[in-house]
């Protein structure tokens, strides 16, 4: 039997057994429309193709793993996993500093205005120490979903692959975690100021 004649699940089975020619058939049955996704929502081609491949990369490497469960439409999947790349990508992004000028500055500048005074870093090193305190009166589950999320930087998709859940429970123990926080913080009168 040819693998385009082959349903998606077929070609995964088939890959999975060895058949390297039907990955390639499911790449190719899908691939323009990834691609035009994912250009359409960066509107930048390098990186349209950089995000297309690392999504590709993880679709080979989760199918091969053998982790890849049927929930659904295979190129749904994927779409997911190319839209976590693209958040993660624009996530680092923000965390960078842009810094904008008329190009006269001098480094020196820009290095002393991110220094703390002695009064900043204290009060910043207090209200850490009070939030992970009241992090701990969280239940164990939401504590884990916020720890993993907040502290370790892991996607939703990755806690709920590590804690063994669905997305959807992991999002709801990192909302009630949240909800449950802020009651905690309201209770203790905590000022979260910096």
């Amino acid at each position: 039997m040819k693998t385009a004649t082959l349903t998606d699940n077929q070609l995964i089975a088939s890959y999975q057994s060895g058949d390297e020619s039907a990955l390639k058939t499911l790449i190719t049955r899908y691939e323009k429309r990834l691609f035009s996704y994912i250009l359409l929502s960066v509107k930048n081609k390098e990186l349209a193709e950089d995000i297309f491949q690392d999504t590709f990369i993880k679709v080979i490497n989760t199918i091969r793993s053998g982790n890849y469960r049927e929930e659904g439409k295979f190129f749904q999947w994927v779409m997911r996993i190319a839209n976590n790349l693209k958040i993660d990508h624009y996530r680092k992004m923000q965390r960078l500093p842009i810094f904008e000028g008329n190009g006269e500055y001098d480094i020196f500048d820009i290095l002393g205005t991110r220094e703390e005074s002695v009064e900043q870093k204290m009060i910043r090193e207090q209200v850490f120490s009070d939030l992970t305190r009241m992090v701990d009166y969280l239940p164990e589950e939401q504590r884990e979903v916020l720890t993993m999320r907040i502290y370790q930087d892991y996607s939703f998709k990755e806690i709920a692959d590590i804690t063994g859940v669905s997305i959807n429970t992991a999002l709801g123990r990192m909302r009630y975690a949240l909800i449950n926080l802020r009651k905690i913080i309201a209770k203790n009168k905590v000022v979260i100021e910096c």
